[in-house]
């Protein structure tokens, strides 16, 4: 595996800073957000100047029930040539359920979610990671994820799970350190437990990102310094293998860069305290391919049986965080409760992203507004689609009450909905309407 050194996830909000920082070794892009035809100048002149850029995704949703889809695979295929990158990543998750397995409606989570760690789930999951392999150009790594809540039933622990996954694929294992400590305060794990379990060997590299604690829980907000144990964890690891590379995560609440640079600096400590010695290897192969062991043990359940089986149980889960059903037997009901309203809290921030307008035009008004629309109305399209089923919703209940702030929204809306904004020149509006016209034929 390619040694990346030290690095820090490239965000618009800090690209100057990220340029001007001594010691990077290489960044990481969220692989959605990077368009193969228009990279931004920033990215262009770290890759001139030999700086790896690693895209990492989070929708292709490999936990979930349905296989990967062909679209966003081919996507992330074209972020990985487009970036000259050595591998790409992705998350052990799920973010979407529903459809037609379920014959139910399509739901989205707008997050990322953690998958059953059972037998039937990592069949799933493995069968799901080989689809994905095939079809992208360079190694894929997976991350294991945070989460506010357990599954009930689950036969494994999370380090016996990521290494029967390695073990049974040959993919990489992208470690969040920080993640290990979010499910040690949220699901009583032990991360000393889950780094003796790993197939060390196989890490690509670990993320390191901050967090902050309410009420007992974590979360993982990637917008706060990080916290002394979550560097213990990092240190643990590198006592135990060298990871080729570790990576500052940092979403929101950008602090200035002598701050980012400080940050930095204390993972190098912690790596350095921790002796970055590697371990023995425990099995897994270091050519990426599965052991003679791992496909001598090939899944004996039924694929199709798996499937049903794991989406009915993802979709009963996502339906009760965002469409207010049932919670599903065995879940903590309050625990369920806070994830909920994360889900809906993440969301209206990120369609306050998305469509700044809103929260312009409405005011303090927005964010109360969003949290009720969300309530009874869960997320089927993306956030684009999100921020104007919300502007709807709020025109045909005749809100807001102030006719102006109305008819204000009213024009953004129709400005935003139909084929055509009606802003266009004519002549752009033909040619819009001829090549609909084409692509239907």
């Amino acid at each position: 595996m390619e040694r990346l050194g030290t690095g820090i996830g490239w965000r618009p909000e800090i690209a100057d800073a990220v340029e001007g920082m001594p010691g990077i070794d290489w960044v990481e892009v969220v692989a959605e957000n990077a368009c193969p035809g228009h990279l931004p100048e920033s990215l262009v002149r770290l890759r001139e100047r030999g700086v790896t850029v690693v895209p990492h995704g989070v929708s292709l949703g490999l936990g979930g029930a349905d296989r990967p889809d062909e679209a966003r695979l081919h996507a992330l295929a074209e972020r990985a040539q487009a970036l000259g990158s050595p591998l790409v990543t992705e998350h052990i998750a799920f973010v979407r359920a529903g459809g037609p397995l379920t014959a139910s409606p399509r739901l989205e989570a707008g997050h990322l979610l953690p998958v059953p760690r059972t037998r039937d789930a990592l069949d799933v999951l493995c069968e799901n990671v080989r689809i994905a392999q095939d079809a992208l150009p360079v190694p894929l790594a997976v991350e294991n994820i945070a989460a506010l809540i357990s599954w009930p039933g689950e036969e494994m622990t999370e380090g016996q799970f990521l290494y029967e996954l390695a073990d049974r694929t040959g993919v990489r294992l992208l470690i969040d350190v920080a993640n290990l400590h979010t499910n040690h305060v949220n699901r009583g794990e032990d991360p000393a437990e889950a780094l003796a379990e790993l197939p060390l060997e196989a890490i690509a590299y670990v993320h390191v990102a901050g967090g902050f604690e309410r009420d007992g829980v974590w979360h993982d907000s990637h917008a706060h310094p990080i916290p002394r144990p979550v560097l213990d964890i990092l240190t643990d690891l590198a006592s135990r293998v060298s990871p080729p590379g570790v990576l500052l995560e940092r979403d929101e609440n950008f602090p200035e860069p002598a701050e980012l640079e400080g940050e930095l600096g204390a993972i190098r400590e912690a790596l350095e305290k921790g002796g970055a010695t590697a371990a023995a290897p425990s099995g897994i192969p270091a050519t990426g391919t599965p052991s003679a062991q791992a496909q001598a043990q090939a899944p004996a359940g039924d694929p199709t049986r798996q499937r049903l089986a794991l989406a009915l149980a993802e979709t009963a889960l996502l339906s009760a965080l965002v469409a207010g059903t049932p919670v599903p037997e065995g879940f903590d009901r309050v625990r369920l409760g806070v994830q909920a309203r994360a889900l809906a809290s993440k969301r209206a921030d990120v369609v306050a992203k998305v469509a700044p307008e809103l929260p312009e035009i409405l005011g303090t008004a927005y964010r109360p507004a969003f949290l009720a629309y969300a309530h009874g109305h869960p997320m089927t399209d993306g956030y684009r689609r999100d921020a104007l089923d919300f502007a709807e919703h709020l025109l045909l209940a005749g809100r807001p009450e102030e006719a102006a702030i109305r008819g204000e929204l009213r024009e953004w809306w129709l400005e935003r909905s139909g084929p055509a904004p009606r802003s266009l020149k004519p002549t752009v509006r033909l040619a819009r309407a001829t090549r609909r016209v084409l692509l239907r034929r």
